[in-house]
């Protein structure tokens, strides 16, 4: 919004010619140069009057409304003029045809207009005039907003594989002012490129997303959602992302329902495959060995009857599809009869291309190990230690005896020492 003062000299002739040049029937039109020739007499001074209005934000084919405002009002002529200076609202008249432009109020004070259905080409400034000496002019500028016409996403692959990088594009098209695209996959946010193309006072936005998918992804929406002044919420669209992936494999054994395989009993295990595309075909192998002739294979089930010794051993269950292939190990030990414990590891394992990860029995031997002989050592240095305290003692026990002349005389410094043998002599007079 902006105000100036015209020149007096020029004021009501430009009055005039919008006037003259409105699109309104002769008869209207010569009224209204008719009033403002009468107007042009009483033209205050215009001291203390002060003009203004404010900027119009509106959504295209909403109603924008235009308020020409005075303080201090003495009645002096208001008049409303669209961008090319053609008189829209002279006082209470319209003498443009457009139909849009409605009056909402007329006062000494203000001049209000409703323009509704805005479209982009009503854009611009609109100016309010305030007949006085001298003339005042503001302007206010209407700023139409255009929200995406159109929202388009677009994956560069239908089908992606797990590991795969793709290439995913969304499309804001013919907005005002450009959109702002934000990137979701599920409910984390990615970040994207953004590019943007100016035409004709239009912007079209073209978002670049790089994706890198795993098979956790299947499923999941990928989701382009726009910010734009003109949209209230979330204006967004969204694909779902499909990934294949290799099986994922898994043994269960269904029997015997304690998990205790001991001589005699029976052992029936069952793999599950789950990928994309499903995988067709299961098979079980024994790994660095044949299968026995009494077990028997039926689809993803393994069954052997009448356990024993020779069938210890790891026992494969492998499944492929076009993606890839997969495989789970389980470790078969068969205890005696009369075995009551659980076995230390017995559960299934899956591995890749031939590994298998198993409990490491080395290295839980060789802490056993170190521990005991620590504890060898500890008490040959405690025997040791005491062995060695023992024989002091007994040294100083026999102190005296080594120098007594006979065994009488031993056996009292033993007992005693030397002071002790000779207080006990007597003597005889």
């Amino acid at each position: 919004m902006a105000s100036a003062v015209l020149p007096s000299g020029s004021q009501f002739a430009a009055a005039v010619a919008a006037v003259a040049a409105a699109a309104a029937p002769p008869g209207l039109r010569l009224r209204l140069l008719l009033l403002l020739l009468s107007a042009a007499a009483l033209i205050p001074t215009g001291d203390g009057q002060n003009l203004f209005t404010k900027d119009v934000t509106v959504i295209e084919g909403e109603v924008a409304t235009i308020s020409c405002q005075v303080n201090k009002s003495d009645d002096s002529v208001i008049q409303l003029l669209n961008p090319n200076r053609q008189t829209i609202y002279f006082r209470d008249f319209r003498p443009l045809k457009d139909s849009r432009f409605q009056l909402l109020n007329f006062s000494s004070s203000e001049l209000k207009v409703s323009l509704t259905n805005v479209s982009i080409s009503d854009e611009g400034r609109y100016f309010c005039q305030l007949y006085t000496d001298p003339p005042q002019e503001s302007y206010t500028t209407i700023t139409v907003l255009v929200p995406p016409r159109n929202l388009m996403i677009d994956i560069q692959k239908d089908t992606a594989v797990e590991g795969e990088e793709i290439e995913v594009n969304c499309t804001a098209m013919a907005s005002k002012p450009a959109t702002t695209i934000r990137w979701f996959k599920g409910n984390k946010e990615l970040k994207g490129k953004s590019e943007v193309e100016e035409w004709s006072d239009m912007y079209t936005v073209t978002s670049q997303l790089m994706l890198k998918v795993h098979k956790e992804d299947d499923g999941v929406p990928v989701i382009c959602q726009v910010e734009h002044p003109a949209v209230t919420g979330n204006l967004q669209t969204q694909r779902y992302l499909e990934v294949q992936y290799k099986p994922q494999v898994h043994i269960q054994m269904t029997y015997p329902l304690q998990g205790l395989t001991r001589e005699g009993d029976a052992l029936e295990l069952t793999c599950e495959a789950i990928g994309k595309p499903q995988p067709v075909m299961v098979t079980w192998i024994r790994v660095d060995d044949e299968m026995p002739q009494h077990a028997v294979l039926s689809g993803p089930n393994l069954f052997i009857n009448n356990l024993n010794k020779t069938d210890n051993g790891t026992y494969r269950c492998e499944a492929s599809n076009i993606v890839g292939k997969a495989h789970s190990d389980y470790m078969l030990y068969v205890y005696d009869t009369a075995a009551t414990t659980e076995p230390a590891v017995h559960d299934s394992r899956a591995g890749e291309e031939g590994a298998i990860r198993a409990v490491d029995h080395a290295v839980i031997g060789g802490v056993v190990a170190v521990v005991v002989f620590a504890m060898l050592c500890l008490l040959i240095i405690l025997g040791r230690y005491f062995a060695r305290h023992k024989g002091t003692y007994f040294t100083h026990e026999a102190k005296g005896a080594d120098d007594a002349a006979d065994a009488d005389t031993a056996i009292i410094n033993a007992e005693g020492g030397q002071n002790n043998s000779e207080e006990k002599k007597e003597y005889f007079i």
